[in-house]
């Protein structure tokens, strides 16, 4: 018995120490100084195409499918209505919080230069916290009424269904296109233009309703993969197929990419499928630094953002936008820092720089949080 609470503590641990790895990468390319000067690493592949940037946010629905593995544990011992009411509760938590986000700072200024509330009927819906509220609530559900095997086939088939919808409903000869495919399509149907995400330079919501169809695979491969952990417990050999498994994914998505190609906005079931390969590799990574290496760390950088995930997230986003609406003479505080302090080191080390401040800043504010022992969870 000791041996098995031991082993889910360690896992728990690689477990955090894989969402702050994930919160860390997030804030800095979440947050440059100057949008106009940021290194290519870490700006998103402007369609088709892969960078390092493109794995934070499936990385997050990889480790809500990671902890949902544990989390079932303790479903066992509760009634169904609990069960359900714990699930439904915690996707409308994380849905309404991303969509208050979006509305977020609620007031604008009109041409009297009076402060007007900011119109719901342009305010986005969809977006990363609602993406998570979905996929995670879809999953649950689906994990504890039909069990691991038929959810993680549900996965499988949902990634192919993805491919055919697309192809299907696509313009033709347009189906993976910015403007021809079947994404933008329902999303102009159901949603309407006023609600979609504009900041890539054309109307197109990278979190719209179909492409979360394909998303949900992340956060079934998160948890098949900490069920599998659970189940293998601290070995050379599960390690050895965890690995197995990443590079298997890899290949396999490599392969639809000529067919299916990868790509984020669209999050297709190639790009799925790579992402849940590379975060198998890079969890494996971790749980041989905690479990295996003789050099151990304890990984508590990462700790200390993996403990309050959803909490400095939150802060992150937030605190930037509350800097950019601070004025400071002609500009705002946001740019003010970055211009007074950082730029002098080069604008695209100085707006890399700036990036990394706030991410330690919001790291300390986590910092605190976990020295008392306070854990925002919902």
């Amino acid at each position: 018995m000791n041996s098995e609470l031991n082993i889910s503590s360690s896992r728990f641990i690689a477990l955090d120490v894989f969402r702050g790895l994930t919160v860390c990468f997030m804030i800095i390319v979440n947050t440059p100084g100057n949008w106009a000067a940021v290194f290519c690493p870490l700006k998103h592949a402007d369609w088709n195409g892969f960078t390092p940037t493109d794995l934070v946010f499936p990385s997050f629905l990889f480790a809500v499918g990671n902890a949902l593995s544990f989390a079932m544990r303790r479903w066992n011992n509760m009634s169904q209505l609990a069960v359900l009411f714990k699930i439904l509760k915690r996707v409308f938590l994380i849905f309404i919080i991303g969509y208050l986000m979006s509305w977020f700072p609620f007031f604008k200024l009109n041409e009297y230069s009076q402060f007007v509330l900011s119109p719901i009927s342009q305010t986005r819906i969809m977006g990363v916290l609602q993406r998570i509220a979905f996929c995670y609530g879809i999953v649950a559900l689906m994990i504890y009424y039909l069990g691991h095997k038929k959810t993680l086939l549900i996965g499988v088939l949902s990634l192919l269904a993805y491919w055919v919808i697309l192809f299907i409903f696509g313009e033709s000869g347009a189906e993976y296109s910015k403007t021809g495919n079947a994404v933008l399509s329902l999303d102009m149907c159901l949603l309407g233009s006023n609600h979609l995400y504009g900041g890539e330079g054309f109307l197109f919501d990278p979190e719209g309703v179909l492409s979360t169809l394909p998303a949900l695979f992340n956060v079934i491969g998160g948890y098949a993969i900490g069920h599998f952990i659970q189940k293998q417990g601290k070995s050379y050999e599960g390690l050895t197929k965890l690995l197995f498994v990443g590079v298997i994914l890899i290949f396999i998505a490599y392969c639809w990419n000529p067919l299916f190609p990868i790509n984020k906005k669209l999050w297709t079931s190639s790009y799925a499928m790579l992402t849940v390969g590379l975060d198998c590799l890079i969890l494996s990574i971790i749980i041989y630094l905690l479990d295996f290496s003789a050099k151990t760390r304890d990984g508590y950088f990462f700790l200390v953002l993996g403990r309050n995930p959803l909490f400095i997230y939150v802060l992150a986003e937030l605190g930037a936008v509350i800097m950019y609406l601070i004025p400071i003479s002609d500009t705002s505080l946001f740019s003010w820092i970055y211009s007074t302090v950082f730029i002098h080191t080069g604008t695209y080390l100085g707006s890399f720089l700036f990036a990394c401040w706030w991410m330690f800043i919001c790291w300390f504010v986590g910092y605190i949080l976990d020295k008392k022992k306070i854990y925002i969870k919902i």
